[in-house]
């Protein structure tokens, strides 16, 4: 089956402030290593980032910029988008559909909200998504530690069986890649 990574939101802004999001360092290693295995495999990686009309993730800012310890290669491809839906108003549906993609391994930031959105949205355009277990992340909040978040995500996004396509939770070191 064909693949592409998506890896979303993984922004210096969102990533070099204390607190930091749970587990970052580990899931930039894991998400490096996914988008080498990927590469390898003739896999298409897409940086998305965030962008606001002003302020924190302002397009061009410092805080916009990929985190510092992500691994980008030339033949990855960047995308912007201004909602928590990488589709929505984005050339990602165009990209994928000439990459004939038939499936999605998504991760990155933050897991409740755009890695949330993005995989619920590309179920519902009809892709299977793997969503890497350990390899997305979020700030603790009030209500719940980034922690609990992750777990969340990672146990109800499968359940969701409605869209047709599988959603499936896999831990970045089983992610296997197909071209």
């Amino acid at each position: 089956m064909k693949t592409a990574l998506l890896v979303i939101d993984v922004q210096r802004g969102l990533f070099d402030e204390e607190p930091r999001p749970f587990e970052a360092d580990e899931v930039v290693g894991r998400i490096n290593q996914l988008t080498a295995r990927a590469r390898a495999s003739g896999v298409p990686v897409v940086f998305v980032q965030h962008e606001r009309p002003s302020g924190l993730l302002q397009h061009g800012s410092p805080s916009w910029q990929l985190e510092r310890g992500l691994v980008v290669e030339d033949g990855d491809s960047k995308l912007r988008k201004t909602t928590p839906d990488s589709f929505l108003r984005t050339e990602l549906g165009e990209l994928l559909l000439a990459w004939g993609t038939e499936q999605l391994v998504v991760c990155g930031y933050a897991s409740e909200f755009c890695v949330d959105t993005t995989t619920r949205r590309a179920a519902a355009l009809g892709f299977p998504v793997v969503l890497v277990a350990d390899g997305h992340t979020t700030h603790d909040k009030a209500h719940a530690s980034g922690a609990d978040i992750r777990r969340h995500e990672n146990a109800t996004l499968p359940d969701m069986t409605s869209f047709g396509p599988r959603i499936e939770a896999r831990l970045a070191a089983d992610v296997t890649f197909a071209g």
